[in-house]
């Protein structure tokens, strides 16, 4: 079952409901999940779910779950969606326990919609991973799709990960969200060095786990293949010509888009 992931005020009446006909609540902070059940005046035992202690709640509870009205929720948002969750889910799916999913909150959508991109298509695609080299090949991964990409970054990784988005596609708009739905709701949209600039500039607003939305790039993937046959001219031609003269030329080899190649040949540049 969702909960809210900020605005405790953004929870369903059938949410409420199902809380109050539970036996029991499964969460992952029972602190945490103690300011909801307060706020609506109800009293349930939790039991604490992480992904460290999954498979041995499942075992220490186990016919409590066949046997009574069990409620899951993350601290904030939907669960298993970057959250603990998928081997309960599949322990009730294998012993046919009947599961339903009560939906609600997910900063995912709140953050694609204030973006200010390209919603038509768009991946999700967890939390950013935890090396510097992880992070460059995650970058990379999604370097050349088409569609908006979204991820959550905790705040010690976030000017890092803004940093190596800059250096892999300095011009793509990008924004990045924190507290969705609270009193200090904060978006900011621009290139990543603009953001990284304003960030720098506001003491303190690095704080929190955020979420960040990458624009698609707009070069199709057959144009990139068919670009990628010029790189090596492309270096080339950058050591002894401006960037218009290698864009005019390159457009006039491939007959691809001049605004497509003026971004692709500006990667291979900055490289």
């Amino acid at each position: 079952m969702a909960t809210p992931i900020g605005n405790l005020s953004d929870i369903s009446e059938r949410a409420i409901n199902t809380i109050k006909q539970a036996d029991f609540i499964i969460c992952e902070n029972p602190k945490h999940s103690l300011k909801l059940l307060n706020k609506f005046g109800i009293k349930k035992k939790l039991f604490s779910l992480h992904d460290y202690n999954e498979i041995s709640l499942i075992s220490k509870i186990r016919d409590k779950i066949s046997k009574n009205n069990v409620v899951l929720i993350s601290d904030a948002g939907s669960p298993l969606i970057s959250d603990p969750g998928y081997k309960l889910v599949r322990h009730c799916i294998d012993n046919k326990i009947p599961i339903t999913s009560i939906p609600g909150p997910t900063s995912i959508i709140p953050a694609l919609q204030l973006s200010g991109l390209s919603l038509n298509k768009f991946y999700f695609l967890g939390f950013l991973p935890k090396s510097k080299k992880q992070m460059l090949d995650f970058i990379n991964e999604i370097k050349n799709n088409t569609n908006s990409c979204v991820f959550f970054v905790s705040h010690n990784k976030l000017l890092d990960c803004l940093n190596i988005i800059n250096s892999q596609m300095k011009d793509r708009l990008i924004s990045v969200s924190k507290e969705l739905t609270k009193i200090n709701e904060t978006i900011f949209r621009g290139t990543s060095k603009q953001i990284i600039k304003e960030l720098k500039n506001k003491d303190g607003r690095t704080k929190g786990e955020f979420v960040i939305v990458i624009e698609g790039n707009s070069i199709k993937n057959s144009d990139i293949n068919h670009i990628e046959q010029y790189e090596t001219e492309i270096k080339k031609m950058l050591s002894k010509f401006s960037l218009t003269d290698v864009v005019e030329i390159v457009h006039k080899l491939s007959e691809i888009n001049k605004n497509k190649i003026y971004k692709w040949v500006l990667d291979i540049k900055n490289l």
